[in-house]
């Protein structure tokens, strides 16, 4: 190969590069342009250096035309058997070593597979002939971010991904948190798709701040009743530990200081229960002033209660049972059952109580994992992060935060793994980001954004970052552990069966010329209007769909927003509260 320039200077992991007046390959096939890789022959070894300027200014001599700045990323030595890539550089360019645009064979050296962890997500930018693969060990144990901006192929991205890592780890288990149920249909029958209309979520599985959050609608709390509320939680609950230990005519008053339950203990209660305790306290009240904390509590509750939006919580609130192990065997796939993955379809539940349900998955599946010592790994991965583990504190919903902080820092000590997609990288908390070891970043334009992964990415090809603005669709930057380099590559097509539902249909969408009749947006109104009230939704062939199956029954069917409500789903609501 004919060298088209030579190092000049070098300092730390930077070294200067002329390109050569002389050379005997025309400039139009040199392509020496910012994000190429390129190799630096040394005695010993050959160099990998990726260029990350090219300039014409302020050249000292005649024999270049222009001058180029690299960063070297790792050495590629010629053993006995074959060559081999290593990350890091050993022995430094000397002034004078021949600088070579670097072949598809190096290339494929460096990134070929290295065990049956390699997963093909794509292929090179610069040589599309080269499969990208990622470790997927690596990317899983040490957490991973999708981030890009809305219309780049983020979601297809994601898709690919939790795709191939599937098929590499059919027996890892998957939970997703689809924001805008765009992923239903992207995992065929391996995922078990869920929402408010299938959803178990018993209110006694959440802790004192989410149950708190849910009553008061995502306001702060009064304190008055916060103080009432967490006097007699413990007490229902211990009154239920009774019920169910002995017989109820030989029941014994509970001293509260001997309860043995705080808060936050997941022991089931009922609201029967501990609305006749608030009751009870409300009627030893002489002043009648002093009664309206309690007539205002006990209010939210039945409020809440008869919600049919909050019914995924409430169903059943008053019958009791202790179906903890059900539930976590149901949403967090124990057994899989042949679905190791669960998509949790957050845009149906009320906007004031998605926090909380946020925190009571995330809190549930870290301590699942801590306290089966890790023996059943999950990955845990958050579509729209920024919403819940906001960089701002005083923005979002704090014990939503501290749950995937918390699995962020700690997650994988107990095999917990952590994948965050968002668009907004500088509206995350910076810690939790920054304990993300594989970053694939797509075009992003924002400043903010772009500097908070400046300040994240510790590798010595940063000067990348200087690319996602330019980025085209499909194409990503990928730094980290999971790669063998700081790479530009392109996601590969994605079957149509697994694109996300947004992408799939946005050339299939009615446009507003095509029409619709009256029938059609009436029924659309029932369906807004049913979503709301007790009333039952109309029996219209444009959204009638069978009802969907409960916990007891077999797998739950992947669910349409084109469904029905299900009358049976709200008959418990039609029961007296006590």
């Amino acid at each position: 190969m004919t060298s088209f320039g030579r190092v000049i200077s070098v300092r730390g992991s930077l070294a200067r590069v002329g390109l050569l007046a002389a050379s005997q390959m025309p400039i139009s096939e040199i392509r020496a342009t910012v994000g190429r890789f390129v190799s630096i022959r040394c005695a010993s070894s050959v160099i990998v250096a990726m260029i990350t300027e090219v300039s014409c200014e302020n050249l000292s001599s005649s024999d270049y035309i222009a001058i180029a700045s690299v960063d070297l990323l790792g050495e590629i030595h010629n053993a006995a058997d074959k060559a081999k890539f290593q990350r890091g550089v050993t022995n430094y360019p000397t002034i004078g070593d021949s600088v070579d645009l670097i072949t598809s064979q190096e290339l494929r050296t460096i990134y070929a597979p290295t065990g049956s962890d390699q997963i093909n997500v794509g292929f090179l930018q610069q040589d599309r002939s080269v499969v990208a693969y990622v470790d997927v060990e690596e990317m899983l144990s040490k957490h991973f971010a999708v981030l890009g901006s809305t219309g780049v192929g983020k979601s297809t991205g994601v898709s690919l991904l939790l795709n191939e890592i599937l098929k590499s780890r059919p027996n890892l288990r998957i939970f997703l948190l689809d924001v805008h149920n765009e992923y239903g249909r992207c995992f065929g029958d391996r995922a078990l798709v869920l929402n408010p209309r299938n959803l178990k979520l018993p209110f006694w599985l959440f802790n004192f701040e989410e149950i708190v959050d849910v009553l008061f609608g995502g306001r702060a709390g009064v304190p008055e009743e916060l103080d009432v509320l967490a006097e007699v939680i413990p007490i229902a609950k211990g009154i239920y530990t009774q019920y169910q230990n002995t017989d109820r005519l030989g029941l014994k008053r509970i001293d509260p200081k001997q309860v043995g339950f705080t808060v936050d203990t997941p022991v089931p209660y009922r609201l029967v229960d501990l609305i006749s305790l608030i009751d009870e306290r409300m009627g030893k009240l002489e002043n009648r002033s002093s009664r309206i904390i309690y007539h205002k509590l006990i209010s939210r509750i039945e409020a809440v209660r008869n919600d049919p939006r909050y019914a995924f919580m409430f169903d059943n609130a008053n019958v009791g049972g202790d179906t903890m192990a059900e539930v976590i065997s149901h949403l967090f796939r124990l057994p899989a059952n042949g679905k190791p993955m669960t998509v949790m379809q957050l845009a149906g539940f009320p906007a004031e109580v998605i926090d909380s349900v946020v925190s009571v998955l995330c809190r549930m599946a870290f301590d699942f994992g801590l306290w089966s010592d890790g023996v059943s790994p999950m990955l845990f991965v958050c579509e729209e992060a920024h919403r819940y583990a906001s960089a701002d504190r005083n923005v979002g919903f704090g014990p939503t935060r501290k749950a995937v902080s918390r699995i962020a820092k700690e997650g994988r000590k107990y095999g917990v793994y952590l994948g965050l997609i968002t668009q907004r990288p500088a509206e995350l908390d910076a810690t939790i980001i920054s304990q993300c070891n594989t970053l694939f970043t797509m075009r992003l334009a924002n400043e903010r954004d772009q500097a908070l992964l400046r300040a994240a990415v510790s590798d010595a090809a940063a000067n990348l970052l200087s690319f996602v603005p330019s980025l085209g669709t499909r194409e990503v930057l990928a730094f980290g552990e999971g790669v063998a380099l700081p790479t530009r590559l392109r996601f590969k097509e994605v079957p149509p069966h697994q694109l996300p539902r947004g992408e799939a249909t946005i050339s299939s969408v009615p446009s507003v010329t095509s029409g619709h009749d009256m029938h059609f947006v009436g029924a659309v109104l029932e369906r807004w209007r049913g979503a709301t009230s007790q009333r039952d939704a109309p029996n219209d062939p444009v959204f009638s769909q069978p009802p969907a199956k409960t916990l007891a029954t077999a797998e739950a069917p992947m669910l349409q927003p084109s469904m029905g409500l299900d009358p049976d789903r709200f008959s418990l609501l039609k029961k007296p509260l006590r």
